[in-house]
């Protein structure tokens, strides 16, 4: 199935993509070559074997959740710019809602 350069610039207009006449008949082969290489891999799946979507499987590492005391109020504060009420102070960014 060759690719036309007509049928090219179809699809680079589609794809909003402004091509020469030149790069046209330039491009139309290899796009053929990139079809004809997705319809091999059609060719090889085979419906024994299930769709993944990596090649190996993957596994999350989770670690233990452990509670540990956290630094204390005053020295997390301690390096604010401003607080205020035991919080960091910040300034406002939206209008009063």
């Amino acid at each position: 199935m060759a690719l036309s350069p007509e049928e090219v610039a179809e699809l680079a207009r589609l794809a909003r993509i402004e091509l020469t006449r030149e790069e046209l008949e330039h491009l139309a082969p290899q796009l053929d070559v990139i079809l004809e290489s997705v319809a091999h891999v059609a060719d090889v799946a085979a419906d024994d074997i299930p769709p993944t979507s990596h090649a190996l499987p993957l596994t999350n590492v989770f670690r233990e959740d452990v509670v540990v005391p956290s630094l204390p109020l005053e020295d997390v504060l301690a390096g604010a710019p401003a607080s205020d009420l035991d919080r960091f102070r910040v300034p406002r960014i939206l209008g009063d809602a």
